[in-house]
């Protein structure tokens, strides 16, 4: 059988959003799974899997950056570039469970 652009679209969203595999999918659904699976990696070489982001999209932490928790009278400032461990250290010291 042959099928239009529109009705693979409709069959490759619907299986995308199944969560199943093509081959599963397909005989579920009354396709023939070659053809189904060939579809599938049709769309698979047109969509990149990964993006490059240029490092100059990415903001650098200024300084002056920071956050702020507050938990009752106690306000901390918090600068955005603190390591983990010294974050976890200063929010066990003011009773923050982490």
């Amino acid at each position: 059988m042959h099928y239009s652009k529109e009705e693979k679209a409709m069959w490759l969203e619907d299986w995308h959003q199944s969560g199943k595999k093509a081959w599963a999918y397909a005989k579920e659904n009354g396709l023939i799974p070659q053809t189904f699976c060939s579809w599938t990696k049709e769309i698979t070489k047109t969509k990149p899997g990964f993006v490059e982001v240029p490092a100059k999209a990415i903001a650098p932490i200024l300084p002056n950056q920071e956050i702020v928790i507050e938990k009752g009278e106690v306000k901390l400032h918090i600068p955005l570039g603190i390591g983990s461990s010294e974050l976890r250290l200063i929010l066990g010291m003011v009773g923050v469970a982490v």
